[in-house]
């Protein structure tokens, strides 16, 4: 081997583990065999994973879920006064009919808002509703995304497809995120792992 094809190797691996040095590690944690990872970027700031957790139905695993917020909280009253970006992150893990869905949605919506919070919410109501209309199904591994950018609205994403017109009320965003975080949340337990005081939400990080 001649001494500028040595040269030449030694200078692709030393680039090659520079760059592997500078690049920052992406980790994940594992919900039920679901991973998340710890940091998210929407609208150009860093997220942070507050907590994720595990959707059950009777016995069932629904969906996993993740929130992310820009600093971590421990209680619903500062989630939804958090100012910045928010990001609510589930993956399916069943199949289910969009119907069902969306009436689990509206169930939740109904039990954590007052009357006059629905009332003046109602149009954006009727957008969401539509999403549902639009979707057949959620099938096992679909991740469907719930982003509040300040400035513009609620995104909503299906395997990153957008499925709805982007809803502008901040006041829309808090009465969904009600539906895990309210008094009567959809699962007691997953309201607990995206607070951060359960064990689902992750103990060590695995690296991808």
């Amino acid at each position: 081997m001649t001494v500028d094809i040595r040269i030449t190797r030694l200078l692709a691996v030393a680039c090659a583990v520079f760059t592997w040095v500078l690049t920052p590690a992406v980790f994940a944690v594992e919900v039920g065999g679901v991973k998340f990872n710890e940091t998210a970027k929407v609208a150009n700031q860093d997220l942070k994973l507050n907590g994720a957790g595990i959707r059950y139905k009777v016995i069932f695993k629904v969906y996993a879920m993740g929130l992310y917020l820009k600093d971590k909280k421990t209680t619903p009253a500062e989630i939804l006064a958090a100012p910045g970006a928010k990001r609510i992150q589930l993956v399916m893990m069943r199949d289910v009919s969009s119907n069902e869905f969306g009436e689990a949605f509206m169930a939740g919506i109904r039990k954590n808002s007052g009357k006059a919070e629905k009332a003046k919410l109602i149009n954006q109501f009727l957008k969401f509703g539509e999403l549902f209309a639009s979707v057949p199904e959620l099938k096992k591994g679909d991740v469907l995304m719930n982003d509040w950018i300040p400035g513009s609205g609620t995104h909503i994403t299906l395997n990153g497809k957008v499925i709805s017109d982007v809803i502008p009320d901040a006041a829309f965003y808090n009465v969904l995120l009600k539906i895990w975080l309210g008094e009567y949340p959809a699962d007691a337990k997953l309201k607990k792992a995206l607070l951060g005081e359960s064990e689902e939400t992750p103990r060590p990080p695995v690296n991808y």
